[in-house]
């Protein structure tokens, strides 16, 4: 019996971002109103973190809110409907639902449905891990518009007595659309993990542990600053570094460098190991938005995009890292 020729979907050569967007918590929350209960004042965390605000949301909106707002601007700003996004992936540690997914609740919010629908838990590497799924399904024709979201509402999981990264933290959500281009527009992901420091950004306890004995609490956020902050400043430039290499460009063709808002002295570091030049616009969202994990790195380039500081067309260097340890960057093309 001879065998059917099996089809395979038609691949695409090129991808990119064809629109972003992002929402931040409504509520402004300065170090003074959060240095009591840690024992600290204002001038302690702007000199640790370069903190000044951060954005919360109020305790009447979800996670899946913000998310849902940021996708609609990314899709409006990419002229793209919900019946025309095939695929969305959302990246959070903040929807407290273990099924159904949040992607899929948003699909149909957002009139996507019956577009594929999928959480990814990658926590402050979120939206580059997405970034990097929706440029590999488009160029194999898995999908035409991919819809990427990273969305946290990390309030939710504060402990305000926490010195090592609750007062870090903000809520809001940023998103990006992929689609097809005729130029390349996503350069090759560059990813991994480090299982063996899994501890280094962690939850406190499990949600079978507290089943079990309640007087545990509500879990929260811990970190082991130094171990984080050695990790990330520099063992990421490398990645970076590789990024930039695998997708053919050097520093001085670099105009943006969106690194994850983690804290404002690794966003330093960062460009001081990447030797990145002077006119290179680097995002400093996280003086006013805080550190909001998946979301951090489309609202820092939203805000730059809006403020002027970025234009359509530009190189952009992206590297997300936390927990996991887990790391993804890409060189992208701005929308």
């Amino acid at each position: 019996m001879s065998a059917r020729a099996l089809r395979q979907g038609a691949p695409v050569l090129h991808s990119r971002i064809l629109g972003i967007g992002g929402e931040r918590g409504s509520r402004a929350v300065t170090n003074d109103e959060i240095a009591g209960p840690i024992d600290s004042s204002d001038e302690w965390i702007r000199q640790r973190t370069g903190i000044v605000t951060r954005r919360r949301a109020t305790d009447d909106v979800e996670v899946l809110d913000l998310a849902e707002a940021a996708a609609r601007r990314a899709m409006d700003a990419a002229g793209v409907t919900g019946a025309e996004i095939d695929t969305i992936i959302l990246s959070t540690i903040t929807y407290y639902h273990q099924t159904p997914s949040g992607a899929a609740v948003l699909a149909d919010r957002l009139g996507a449905s019956p577009a594929a629908a999928y959480d990814i838990s990658a926590a402050c590497a979120g939206y580059a891990y997405g970034v990097g799924q929706a440029d590999a399904l488009v160029r194999a024709g898995a999908a035409r518009h991919v819809l990427v979201i990273g969305a946290e509402k990390l309030s939710d999981i504060i402990d305000p007595t926490d010195r090592s990264i609750s007062f870090l933290l903000g809520d809001g959500a940023g998103a990006v659309v992929v689609g097809p281009s005729d130029t390349p527009g996503i350069g090759p992901t560059v990813w991994g993990s480090d299982g063996s420091r899994s501890q280094a950004i962690r939850q406190t306890h499990s949600w079978k542990e507290l089943r079990q004995d309640p007087d545990l609490g509500w879990p929260t956020l811990r970190q082991d600053g130094p171990t984080v902050f050695k990790w990330a400043s520099f063992q990421m430039a490398p990645v970076a570094a590789k990024a930039m290499a695998e997708a053919g460009v050097e520093p001085q063709d670099i105009q943006v460098f969106a690194p994850h808002q983690a804290n404002m002295r690794i966003i330093d570091q960062m460009v001081k190991q990447l030797g990145l030049p002077d006119h290179v616009v680097v995002a400093r969202d996280i003086a006013e938005t805080g550190n909001t994990s998946a979301a951090s790195i489309p609202l820092a380039l939203d805000r730059l995009l809006a403020e002027g500081q970025a234009r359509s067309g530009d190189l952009a260097l992206q590297i997300g890292f936390g927990a996991g340890l887990v790391y993804a960057a890409q060189v992208v093309v701005l929308p």
